[in-house]
């Protein structure tokens, strides 16, 4: 009688290895004990369980570090490698800075979206094969085509040229291009504007390739330039990315535009100072709603209050913020001295007029001013005007001189010229000051960075103080910032004077107050609003990137790790299965192997196997 046993698990193995058993000559290890069984079942789960813990756990915290490392190194160190034009997964994004002085146009490139729709696209400036930044500059400003509009886009042209060469062809159907014009522009009539914008309109389609459309091309209010500004400078910062850091600080928000005031705790952002020589410009984050004093007031407040979602799902608040942003043409390091001295002209000839002097005419009897150094000799005004000055260096008296030029009031919740600022919690704020704010404090006084109200003031004093002879020889001398020029230490005293008026009469910023940086460069790079433009305007962009279902809310616990979690809790439920399948045939196998042995001995013979006697059929069910 023989004995036959045919055993296929198809689940486990191919076709071809289907085979035939014999309960004699199948191996001893194959027919495993109970214990034995037991022991591998054990094994096998420790085996996972140790997977779990090593390869998913430390893998989830080992992401989220390098998610952590990558913002980092994005903010903290410059990025100067040459962009890879043959990786496939960049894209590419081109923005036009029409300025009033001449227009620039700014490349970027970015990888593909991660899939996480709590994370912003990683944009980055382009660099050439030179490690250069891929940026071009062209006079005077588009404004100066306002009588010739037809000539815009031939104007425009060279900057989209030199751009086109540094993007891969194949690229340029799927970059979008917008063309962003400032303060050149807003002054001149609408109707002029319009003209202008046209033309681009019309002949940029056809001569490039790029992704553009009639809203791609508009003249930017001073809000927005500021609001762009504000973006760049916090996204280089890493001030948007969310992940939990207990050496940053958080700040509780109350999320705007929602019914229920919901409340949220995330990465403080900073606020941005920006004196320039026309104007002056604040921005900063609005966490909690505030009240009005007025009607009045809460109108004002609507022009100044951006609200806005950078995220790409417009029903998650993690993204959404509320900044107020405020410029002030006149009140520029420039303007504010220029307006100082029209002031100072026109006291001068009513005083002479009525008391009939002649103070100032000339060299021998000067207006002394305390906002210019020590003896400095200077003259202002038109010729039929001119004024003789001298200089006393007062630091202090400059100060007082110039207060009534902010136009402040004492209405609850105002600043320079009365305007209205919500108010700012010190206590919990970070401020950036660019442009003059920087130049202010280094250029001569070599203090930038940090700023310290007590020491900038006392380094104020010491240089207003001194005798413009002396200054003019440490200047001979190189000691000064390599930049600094003649015109920089004649006004350094009325400026030093004029931005602390500003930063702390005007903003209301305390004396005491330790958490403003001036600075040129935000982690040695130069921050443009340009960036903060492309980063709006393609926030959108991820959710082709995004699975669908993961925007129906199913997401609100989402992990930085999710994908990646779930690639290894999959193989980790095969490596179970598998191993599963593996016992429960060792355990058939052993199985059968009993029976085999109960039939053989019921049959009392041994030769059936040998000498192919025939055998009842054993049918055994795998």
């Amino acid at each position: 009688l023989g004995l036959k046993v045919t055993s296929v698990i198809s689940c486990l193995f191919p076709a071809s290895w289907h085979f035939s058993l014999s309960p004699v000559v199948l191996p001893r290890f194959l027919l495993p004990s109970f214990r034995q069984l037991l022991l591998l079942g054990l094994l096998a789960g420790v085996m996972g369980l140790l997977y779990l813990l090593l390869v998913t756990g430390k893998g989830q915290y080992s992401w989220l570090r390098e998610d952590r490392h990558l913002h980092t190194r994005l903010g903290r160190v410059p990025d100067m490698e040459a962009t890879d034009t043959n990786n496939p997964n960049l894209n590419y994004g081109l923005v036009v800075d029409c300025g009033s002085s001449g227009s620039r146009v700014f490349v970027y490139t970015w990888p593909r979206h991660n899939g996480n729709p709590h994370e912003l696209l990683d944009i980055k400036q382009m660099r050439d094969k030179n490690r250069k930044p891929v940026v071009m500059k062209i006079k005077p400003g588009i404004s100066e085509y306002a009588s010739t509009p037809d000539k815009a886009s031939d104007y425009i042209s060279p900057l989209l040229s030199f751009a086109a060469q540094h993007i891969p062809k194949n690229k340029h159907q799927e970059t979008p291009l917008y063309i962003l014009c400032t303060a050149g522009m807003r002054v001149l009539p609408e109707s002029q504007q319009e003209a202008l914008l046209e033309d681009l309109r019309t002949d940029i389609p056809v001569n490039f390739n790029f992704l553009f459309s009639d809203s791609h091309v508009e003249v930017i209010s001073g809000k927005q330039e500021g609001v762009y500004a504000w973006i760049g400078i916090n996204f280089v910062l890493g001030r948007f990315n969310h992940v939990e850091d207990e050496h940053e600080a958080v700040v509780e928000v109350q999320v705007p535009g929602s019914d229920q005031q919901e409340t949220l705790v995330r990465k403080r952002t900073a606020g941005v100072l920006d004196m320039g020589g026309v104007s002056t410009q604040i921005g900063y984050e609005v966490p909690k709603s505030v009240s009005f004093a007025s009607p009045q007031q809460e109108e004002i407040a609507k022009n100044l209050l951006a609200e806005f979602n950078l995220g790409c799902d417009a029903h998650r608040t993690e993204h959404v913020y509320r900044v107020y942003v405020s410029t002030f043409l006149g009140f520029g390091g420039n303007a504010a001295r220029q307006r100082y001295e029209e002031n100072l002209i026109s006291t001068t000839q009513i005083r002479n007029k009525l008391l009939g002097q002649h103070q100032g005419e000339s060299a021998d009897s000067p207006i002394l001013d305390p906002c210019l150094p020590a003896d400095l000799q200077d003259e202002v005004g038109p010729q039929e005007q001119r004024v003789h000055l001298r200089g006393t260096g007062d630091f202090d008296r400059c100060r007082l001189l110039l207060q009534p030029f902010l136009n402040h009031t004492n209405d609850t919740n105002t600043s320079l010229n009365g305007v209205y600022q919500p108010p700012i919690d010190f206590t919990n704020s970070q401020f950036y000051g660019f442009s003059e704010f920087y130049y202010c404090t280094e250029d001569v006084l070599r203090m930038g960075g940090d700023y310290n109200s007590s020491k900038y003031s006392n380094a104020a004093k010491s240089y207003c103080a001194t005798q413009w002879k002396t200054l003019k020889e440490r200047f001979d001398r190189g000691l000064y910032a390599s930049h600094a020029d003649q015109h920089r230490l004649k006004y350094q005293c009325f400026k030093s004077a004029w931005m602390y008026e500003v930063l702390h009469s005007g903003f209301a910023f305390p004396a005491a107050y330790e958490n403003l940086r001036t600075a040129l460069l935000v982690y040695d790079k130069e921050v443009q609003w340009t960036l903060g433009a492309i980063l709006y305007r393609t926030r959108f962009l991820p959710l082709r990137d995004i699975p669908q279902e993961s925007l129906k809310g199913s997401h609100s616990h989402w992990h930085h790790s999710f994908s990646f979690m779930n690639n290894h809790y999959l193989f980790l439920a095969c490596f179970l299965v598998v191993v599963l399948s593996i016992l429960l045939y060792l355990l058939r196998l052993r199985r059968i192997h009993k029976r085999s042995t109960l039939l053989h001995s019921a049959s009392g013979s041994v030769q059936w196997l040998e000498e192919g006697l025939g055998s009842p059929d054993l049918t055994v069910t795998l």
